[in-house]
């Protein structure tokens, strides 16, 4: 038999309902291949009793034929998601040791369809990097390394746990989250498959906030229909999120291998940066090229207002955060260091319990908010970040279905490397945060290697709610680039 992890969720999903092996089986795989993998610090609690517990029960809905669209199949989950009776902490130390009492709904519906939980991933503190090296369990360690060396990688950020797990196959896929590129960018480091979907498709309730106009959740998965396979059970609508969307969840799964014949690819002159590196450029091309031999039309596009999205998402964002993280105080859960006022309390819980980045982008968020500063900043912001939405409204609005873009301006860096200039690491999302400032759907597909054989991600971004149509591109890049696997070295 196949080594069982090495199977993707499809064929994972294929095989248990043949009875081929079990999802007792299949989930003590993946258990055993976490535990080889420690080094990586992609899991920040293992549930393994859990695991085998909801393993058998689904084993004998699946003799009953009662399995849901994910029976049997081992997930983990980003511990920015809330589950009920297992510790969440957004990787802070100032949530503690808080077990939550209710679910998020994405999980809940996870396990309605069947899913079996492994165990939590490591996260950037809030959500807030972009190479998982601000998590309060420590830095998050990339299954890939370049070719020859053995410098310990970052698998990216702030979804690092869920693509490094998904890539060194310790899981059949994973949740993320992605305020500014945290679904894609780790993807892209990492040789996985990384879908952002449009805002308002999966609920965000239960979900430890950053900033809320911008977070979304969403899959990385091995594959592109695995990725598919995922969102189907992910997405759909909440009443108890006000911005979840009511309409319908399509089946994404049935978009994979659809012709792609005549559809309009854009190809943003904005993208081109000064100085970007060859190879990007080199994968760029190739990718347009694949795409344009499978049928579809490619076209040249302007996307003016790029150049202000990173200086518009790095004031809205810390915004929203400063709001959202104002409720960690030291009195109702999480952390509590005493103080001789309760203003001192509140300042003592905080500067123990968040991390330096945290504080960093609370103050930056406070100041752009205060009196006087507001409209300078703020206010300029949102209009800025209404000009961007417009520029994909017009590029749209003349026949173009999706737009092809690089995920990242480089392969993965060393863990330390970046670490001293907060601005170099803020770089790292220049081609993802338009598309969160836009509200719009985007994935990431492994589309290539760099001169020293770490994985490149080329980035699909298309109309409000049209994932499919990314599944159906995606899957073009897929199948001409192929997939890649790391190494085995830990």
């Amino acid at each position: 038999m196949t080594d069982l992890t090495s199977l993707t969720l499809a064929a994972a999903r294929e095989g248990l309902a043949n009875r081929s092996f079990t999802s007792l089986e299949l989930t003590d795989a993946h258990l055993g291949a976490i535990e080889a993998a420690r080094g990586l610090n992609a899991f920040v609690m293992e549930t393994p009793d859990q695991a085998r517990s909801m393993a058998r029960a689904i084993d004998a809905k699946i003799a009953k034929g009662e399995g849901g669209p994910l029976a049997g199949i081992p997930l983990a989950i980003k511990d920015l998601f809330a589950t009920k009776d297992v510790r969440t902490t957004a990787c802070s130390k100032i949530l503690g040791n808080f077990v939550p009492p209710y679910e998020s709904t994405v999980t809940s519906q996870l396990w309605r369809d069947g899913a079996v939980m492994l165990g939590k991933l490591n996260n950037d503190e809030f959500a807030m990097g972009s190479s998982n090296e601000t998590s309060c369990f420590g830095p998050v360690v990339n299954p890939w390394r370049r070719d020859g060396a053995n410098t310990t990688l970052v698998p990216g950020g702030s979804s690092g746990g869920s693509a490094s797990a998904v890539a060194a196959l310790l899981c059949m896929g994973a949740t993320a989250t992605d305020t500014g590129g945290s679904i894609r960018q780790p993807a892209a480091f990492t040789g996985t498959v990384g879908m952002k979907p449009t805002y308002g498709r999966c609920s965000r309730w239960g979900i430890v906030a950053f900033a809320s106009s911008l977070d979304q959740a969403g899959p990385i998965a091995r594959t592109v229909r695995d990725s598919a396979i995922l969102m189907r059970s992910m997405a759909g609508h909440d009443p108890k999120d006000t911005t979840s969307v009511d309409r319908a969840v399509p089946d994404y799964e049935a978009a994979i291998g659809k012709s792609v014949k005549g559809m309009k690819i854009g190809i943003p002159r904005e993208y081109r940066l000064e100085g970007m590196p060859q190879e990007i450029e080199k994968l760029w091309t190739e990718g347009a090229a694949w795409l344009k031999a499978a049928g579809a039309e490619l076209v040249d596009v302007s996307l003016p207002h790029t150049k202000y999205a990173l200086p518009a998402y790095y004031i809205v964002a810390p915004a929203e955060a400063s709001s959202n993280l104002a409720r960690y105080d030291g009195v109702r859960y999480g952390l509590q260091v005493p103080g001789r006022s309760i203003g001192e309390q509140y300042e003592n819980t905080r500067a123990e319990g968040f991390g330096a980045e945290v504080r960093r982008r609370v103050m930056i968020g406070t100041y752009v908010l205060s009196a006087g500063y507001y409209d300078a900043y703020y206010l300029r912001a949102q209009k800025v970040r209404t000009l961007i939405k417009r520029d994909f409204e017009e590029c749209f609005a003349k026949g173009v279905d999706a737009i092809l873009t690089p995920a990242t301006p480089s392969a993965a860096f060393g863990i330390g490397e970046k670490g001293a200039d907060p601005v170099e690491m803020y770089l790292n999302d220049i081609f993802t945060v338009t598309v969160n400032m836009a509200g719009l759907p985007a994935i990431a597909v492994p589309a290539g290697k760099d001169a020293q054989g770490l994985p490149l991600g080329l980035q699909l971004i298309g109309r409000p709610f049209d994932e499919e149509t990314l599944f159906s591109l995606g899957e073009v890049i897929e199948q001409a680039a192929g997939r890649f696997t790391p190494a085995r070295w830990w």
